[in-house]
């Protein structure tokens, strides 16, 4: 049984046994290979989401109608990461053992790796919907297997051909774009194809990433690596509110949130928004 945390993010405070999703914070950014600091986003975005309301005009639905529950932050060591991934899996575990759906705030984009590697365990056939302004596709990065840069490449090697669907992303090396060709399936720069590709998806267990570097800068500046190009705030929320209200969420997480490049405090609360939005997204 988890305890819930004494900060938790706004209206997740239910009693465990009634939770239908189960919030936990991965603080680590050992891996990052531009700007650090991603380790701080999860308590950033319990923290701010006091500043947005429970209630969201563009689903009609209040956070207070469901049950959430915030099971706070891992420990996690910065010196192994192979000690922090084992962690990270066996709270996802623990909370797929339960019958809940785990929902991880990082942190930086490689503690999804863990994730997958738990669900993947409960669902064989698990398809994963990746939105990212960054292919990570890497095999390795300076030599480094475990690296935010690599970790769709890792996942890939989890779940196999064809059941990876990449949205938003418009950078990385020219052999990953090369690799990922006939291996996984990747529209750049944008949320095309996206229907097409939640119709085929519709009713099959997936698990859902969102880096949300995907933002634009311009909207988002609050990340490790921005990068200019991206897609738009209102963009990001209806995309995910057709995921979400089609197939089968299993597993999902929202990453890279560096507060500290934003002193503004926006794109935490684009976070939060954005998390609000996914959470009542799930609730049928």
């Amino acid at each position: 049984m988890l305890k819930r945390n004494e900060e938790t993010f706004i209206a997740c405070d239910a009693e465990y046994g009634d939770a239908e999703v189960v919030i936990f914070g991965a603080p680590f950014d050992s891996t990052t290979s531009f700007r650090p600091g991603a380790r701080f986003g999860p308590k950033a975005m319990r923290s701010e989401s006091f500043g947005i309301e429970t209630y969201s005009p563009y689903l009609d639905k209040d956070m207070t109608d469901y049950s959430f529950f915030d099971s706070g932050d891992l420990e996690l060591s910065f010196g192994r990461v192979e000690s922090a991934l084992n962690d990270i899996e066996e709270r996802v575990r623990t909370i797929l053992a339960a019958g809940k759906i785990p929902f991880m705030f990082g942190g930086e984009h490689l503690v999804t790796l863990p994730a997958v590697r738990a669900v993947h365990n409960k669902y064989s056939d698990v398809h994963i919907i990746h939105f990212d302004a960054h292919a990570d596709l890497r095999d390795d990065y300076l030599g480094a297997k475990l690296s935010h840069a690599s970790v769709m490449r890792r996942c890939w090697e989890i779940v196999g051909d064809n059941r990876i669907y990449q949205f938003g992303i418009r950078s990385g090396d020219r052999e990953e774009f090369e690799w990922g060709k006939e291996r996984v399936e990747t529209h750049k720069f944008s949320f095309d194809g996206l229907d097409g590709v939640v119709e085929r998806l519709k009713g099959k267990n997936v698990y859902f990433t969102l880096d949300l570097d995907v933002l634009d800068p311009s909207e988002f500046s609050g990340t490790g690596t921005p990068e200019a190009g991206g897609v738009r705030f209102n963009e990001l929320r209806e995309a995910v509110k057709l995921i979400f209200e089609n197939v089968n969420i299993v597993g999902l997480d929202a990453v890279e949130l560096s507060p500290h490049y934003d002193v503004s405090g926006v794109s935490t609360a684009a976070a939060c928004k954005i998390v609000r939005e996914m959470l009542l997204s799930m609730m049928k």
